[in-house]
Parts: C-alpha cells; structure tokens; sequence
C-alpha cells in the first residue's frame, strides 16, 4: 500500500506484531486467499490455543505465523501465509524467523507443503515423516463395532485422556486437549478403568475433523474413528493420519478420499511416544 502526502507517494511502513483479535478478519481473509477452509471461528480458537505473529501495513495483514507452545522443550507451527501480491519479497522469511525466535529455543514441529520445503530446510528443519490428508462427504453408512470398551467420554475422564496424549505424543499438551475436548465430541476406549485411547471430532473447515486419535494399536485407533464417523452420515469430513501406520487405504475404502500430503519437520529433538501409545490422527496439521 502507498500513502500520498504533498503530491509525493510514500510506502507505507511494514509492522511485524503479535496476533491480537482485531487480526482475525484479516487472517481469514488471507487463508481465503489461498482457498484454505479455515472459518472465522477456526482463527479464533487457533488464537485462543496458541500465539503468533502478523505482518501488517497500514492496518492491512499481509502475512500470519502462529505456534502452540508444548511445555518448555516443544511447539508447534503453522498457519504461515503471506498474501500473493507481497510473496517473493521475503515477508515469509521476516515472519517465520520472528516466529523460531518467539518460541524461546524449542524444538519446532511443522508439516510442510512443497512450497515451503525450501524455506524450512534453510533454517535447519529435517524431514522425519508424511502427513495424508483425507477428506469429503461421508455418504458410506459406518456402523462401529459393537464393544464395550469404545464408549463416550466424560468429564471425568479428562485428566486420563491427557496422560494418555502425552503418552503418544511424546509432548505435554493438556492445554490444547482441553481445549479440543471443550468444543468437541470425544470417544475413549476403557480397558476396565483405564484410558487405552481416545478420539475427538469437532467442527472445522468444510464440515467435521476427526483427530486427535490415539491409540495403542491400529486397530484400537479404527474403532475409535469408526465411532466418530458413525455419528457423521452426510457431513463433509476430513482427517489427517501418520502415513507410517497404513491407515489411508482402510480410509478411501470409507469414501475418505486422499487429497494431498504433507511432509512432517522438526528443527531439533523430534519427541518420541512411549511406544504403548501412538498418535494416528492429527488435530490439524498446524497442532499436530
């Protein structure tokens, strides 16, 4: 944007700032952009979970980073986005090393597009894993197995299903379970007491996510999906799975069809579940 002032034309200066509510419209108005599905209400728990940062000129964002703080040795990014007139001019640059330096010296986890592999390599980022992302109408009627450990969860649960999270993903994150508990709906498997697995679907984009689930084998993360999935007949509906636990071909059996991919990075130590407990489904692939 250029300013006008005594028939001379000024540029008008370029402020890197925290994400505050009043960016929301501007960041929903980039990830459009982009043909991203984020709703206004997904930018606004995004914010509310997490931090970030913006590119703004004079009061127009061109640009948004945000991350999720995991405990003092972890985090996660995403949500990087700078406006098509302003890409090229190294605004993504600015923005994600204003980001690596908010997150304090934590290992930084991500999952890359194509485009942004070489922006990531340059800053140390390695590549550990792949991202398929799933998604469309679910017009197959799922009927879950019919057992009595896969059952609703309650509030009393909460406490078990985040030691369990933290279990499978190596991370402590009971901020961000508790939060994706609160605005969705969550299976868990009950070994006679004990929180063996659980699954979340939420509102998100299109329609529904289904993730995070986790479980303590594929099959305990199938019947968990199977569970949410039975309550979703007609309704768009995406998940991201681990390429590594070969769950993709059961979910295109299902009508969920694979439509991209991402490349899991990590700049520093890649934290490691307890190998009793696995993460199959991401959040998003901004959480993780």
């Amino acid at each position: 944007m250029t300013l006008e002032y005594a028939g001379k034309t000024f540029s008008a200066p370029l402020e890197l700032m925290n994400f505050a509510a009043r960016h929301v419209p501007g960041a929903l108005k980039l990830s459009l952009e982009m043909a991203w599905p984020y709703r206004r209400e997904d930018w606004e728990f995004a914010a509310m979970v997490g931090q970030g940062l913006v590119l703004e000129r004079a009061g127009e964002v061109i640009g948004t980073a945000m991350w999720w703080n995991y405990g003092e040795a972890y985090a996660s990014a995403g949500m990087i986005i700078v406006t098509a007139s302003a890409q090229g001019g190294g605004y993504g640059s600015r923005l994600f090393d204003g980001l690596l330096e908010a997150t304090g010296g934590r290992s930084v986890l991500l999952n890359s597009t194509e485009e942004g592999l070489t922006l990531y390599k340059r800053r140390g980022f390695t590549a550990w894993g792949t991202v398929h992302q799933h998604q469309g109408l679910l017009n197959a009627v799922v009927t879950p197995n019919a057992r009595d450990d896969v059952r609703p969860a309650t509030v009393s649960d909460l406490a078990a299903i985040q030691v369990f999270d933290g279990r499978a993903t190596g991370m402590p994150r009971p901020s961000m379970v508790a939060a994706l508990a609160d605005v969705g709906d969550v299976v868990v498997i009950d070994k006679e007491g004990r929180i063996a697995g659980y699954a979340i679907a939420r509102r998100f984009g299109r329609g529904y996510v289904v993730g995070p689930v986790a479980a303590e084998n594929a099959e305990g993360a199938r019947l968990l999906i199977l569970a949410q999935l039975a309550t979703l007949h007609g309704q768009f509906v995406r998940i991201d799975v681990d390429a590594e636990h070969g769950l993709s071909d059961w979910l295109e059996s299902l009508g969920l069809e694979r439509v991209s991919h991402a490349t899991a990075m990590v700049k520093g130590q890649r934290p490691v579940s307890d190998r009793a407990a696995r993460m199959y489904a991401l959040a998003n692939q901004s959480f993780g």
